[in-house]
């Protein structure tokens, strides 16, 4: 059987940890800056005064005046999302992660452990730990399992054996499936609001007005694939954390402290000379909350160069000034070896040349002496405002 784990509105309970207070009163979760004025997800005592998740911030306002916004704390969700897939990984399920507050994992493996399925599911519950309101769905199908798991309730593991499969489907919602809001939009629009209604439709026809997306929602409306769950590789439990003693958000300091997290992490002996893969830079800002952005690089390497080119936008995201910075090196590649060019492009020696120039240059003139012309305003009647001087970090 392939379970589901769910633990509706993570983001927002992770962020309420360390205020249990809010978990009783109207609450919500802010929307981020910079971002479209929705609400996250709402507590119990925000839903019964009529305020929903995705609802503008406005309109929840005038609907409840007492409500209460929370910053999002995404650093926090994701080292409390780790522990409790750890522990899941420790009570013996190989747990795919599929967002924070949901992961699959078959019990095939462990049920002769625990003593059947049901025992394995309440295992399950267990390690996810108290206070998350976790809920479980097992089925044969992977849909089935979350749809399953939204049914059901706090702290209740519900199966769904494979025959009642589209019968159990059929009644549920069309907000369960994994769609683009607007394509669900168009599909209440045309009076389809239950997963029966279409499963029902003719695949062809959904497919033909619904694109990929739609053929994609009609197989899961009639149970989706019985493909199995792989377990996730183990996370690197590399990371290097800089503390400052007041609030930074001037980019030029930013960017150093992020150089020295990148020279600190790059001489773990952990490594073991691997190059990195997958990175995050995380930060907790002056005003409460966090912030948090994960880079997956096309290539892994382990040029400092290359990576703070990588990571150094980031910064600019920042919303906040921040009191600490953390860099995690999330994957690392399998192996230290790197295949060699056996002819090198037309170019390349000149290009390494140039390089090795402008970094003497740098070196005796300063970090901010070579610098590049990047047009901004061509069309500008001022000589001066058509372009800009920026430094160059390679």
């Amino acid at each position: 059987m392939i379970a589901c784990l769910v633990i509706p509105g993570f983001e927002l309970r992770a962020a309420l940890v360390e205020r249990p207070r809010l978990q009783l009163e109207p609450a919500a979760l802010a929307p981020e800056p910079g971002t479209e004025a929705l609400l996250g997800p709402v507590t119990a005592a925000a839903e019964a005064a009529g305020v929903q998740p995705g609802m503008r911030l406005g309109e929840a306002l005038a609907t409840c005046p007492s409500l209460q916004l929370v910053d999002p704390d995404p650093a926090a969700a994701e080292v409390a999302w780790e522990g409790i897939v750890r522990r899941l990984e420790d009570a013996g399920f190989a747990v795919d992660a599929a967002a924070p507050g949901c992961a699959y994992f078959e019990t095939r493996g462990v049920e002769r452990l625990y003593g059947g399925l049901e025992p394995a599911l309440k295992r399950a519950l267990k390690a996810a730990g108290t206070g998350w309101d976790a809920r479980v769905g097992a089925a044969t199908r992977r849909f089935a399992a979350l749809a399953a798991a939204n049914v059901a309730r706090a702290g209740q593991a519900l199966v769904v054996s494979d025959e009642r499969t589209r019968e159990f489907l059929a009644p549920l919602p069309v907000a369960l499936l994994p769609m683009d809001a607007r394509r669900r939009e168009e599909l209440e629009e045309l009076g389809v609001k239950r997963l029966g209604e279409l499963a029902g439709l003719p695949g062809g026809a959904v497919a033909e007005r619904l694109g990929p997306d739609g053929r994609r929602a009609w197989s899961l409306a009639s149970g989706g694939s019985k493909r199995r769950v792989r377990g996730r590789r183990p996370a690197a439990e590399l990371f290097e954390t800089l503390e400052f003693p007041e609030a930074v958000g001037n980019e030029l300091t930013l960017r150093r402290s992020l150089a020295v997290l990148l020279d600190r992490l790059l001489a773990r002996p952990e490594r073991g000379g691997r190059s990195l893969r997958k990175l995050a830079l995380a930060g907790r800002l002056v005003g409460g909350g966090s912030w948090r952005r994960t880079v997956t690089l096309r290539d892994a390497t382990a040029d400092p160069a290359r990576l703070r080119a990588a990571l150094g936008p980031k910064l600019l995201e920042l919303p906040a000034p921040v009191v600490m910075l953390r860099l995690e090196a999330l994957v690392l590649a399998e192996s230290a070896g790197r295949q060699l060019e056996l002819v090198r492009p037309e170019g390349d020696e000149l290009r390494a040349h140039l390089r090795e120039g402008l970094r003497q240059v740098r070196a005796g003139t300063g970090s901010g002496s070579v610098c590049t012309v990047v047009e901004v305003a061509p069309w500008s009647r001022l000589p001066e405002q058509r372009a800009l001087l920026v430094p160059r970090d390679e």
